[in-house]
């Protein structure tokens, strides 16, 4: 029988989005999921998923992994050398069409073709080598992940009453992870999404201010937003715990592309897409500060 292949199943996203196929009904013997390490997937294995081993580096290992697969949820590599992620997403491209793949779901960037932080170009170029196959496909183009400000360090930041940033005025489209491999797993097992483009970002953007409200109306403390020159943003960020080369990547690349509005644009098609299972700020904040 045909399957639903999923790449990427061992991460966050390509786990989330196995679990909701199985959640919209598709049985799990009708899912391949495609990891480098089946140990990492061992609780996928547990629920019956068939675990697939390839590689994005390896041709072979992707022939054999989506060898009778129907579908194809591929999600990007997430190596940080762009350059490399060009030349892997084109392996499993190329793997995808000679395997016979009738449909090809990507996990893109959202607004990539409005954007100019240098990630745009790797999506991009996948979707064009997705569209030379002739393969019918959906651009699941993925707005930054919620989670990057609505984790288990929330409550840390509340309690210490600021929310640190280099964008005083900039505006946020984020959403949730797990909302976002709902979103493929709904276009995966429902009609009408076959070369389409879906811009998943949040249909209300925030600004750091209104999340700091946020978290203040929910945890029940004082917590306000501090705006900073962006060398004074990495110090506090790196004192409060933050790794350096990850509060320099959340600095001078995010909130710099915040701040100049790219992440600022609304978009309705995750709500369209999932319905009532979007999960809105407040309810996100509510989640991890509240249990």
């Amino acid at each position: 029988m045909s399957k639903i292949i999923v790449t990427g199943a061992s991460g966050h996203l390509g786990a989330a989005a196995i679990r909701h196929l199985l959640d919209l009904g598709v049985n799990a013997s009708d899912i391949a999921g495609v990891v480098r390490d089946k140990a990492r997937a061992a609780e996928l294995a547990g629920l019956g998923v068939e675990l697939r081993l390839g590689d994005y580096d390896d041709a072979a290992s992707l022939a054999t992994a989506f060898e009778g697969g129907e579908k194809l949820l591929f999600v990007s590599a997430s190596s940080m050398d762009n350059t490399l992620r060009v030349r892997q997403h084109a392996t499993v491209v190329e793997a995808a069409r000679n395997a016979g793949i009738e449909h090809i779901a990507y996990t893109g960037f959202a607004f990539a073709d409005k954007m100019n932080i240098g990630l745009e170009n790797v999506h991009l170029a996948t979707e064009y080598a997705i569209r030379t196959t002739g393969i019918p496909y959906t651009f699941l183009r993925n707005g930054f992940y919620l989670d990057l400000l609505v984790n288990e360090g929330t409550s840390a930041v509340a309690e210490a009453g600021t929310v640190i940033s280099a964008a005083p005025t900039g505006r946020m489209n984020y959403v949730t992870r797990d909302n976002l491999a709902r979103a493929a797993a709904v276009a995966l097992t429902s009609e009408g999404h076959e070369n389409k483009i879906y811009e998943l970002t949040a249909p209300q953007p925030f600004t750091y201010d209104e999340y700091a409200a946020v978290l203040a109306e929910v945890s029940g403390k004082p917590v306000r937003h501090t705006a900073l020159p962006a060398p004074e943003a990495v110090s506090a960020l790196v004192a409060a715990g933050v790794p350096e080369g990850g509060a320099g990547f959340m600095v001078h690349v995010v909130d710099t592309a915040i701040e100049s509005g790219q992440f600022a644009a609304p978009s309705d098609d995750l709500v369209k897409l999932i319905g009532d299972d979007y999960t809105p700020l407040k309810t996100a904040v509510e989640a991890v500060v509240k249990g």
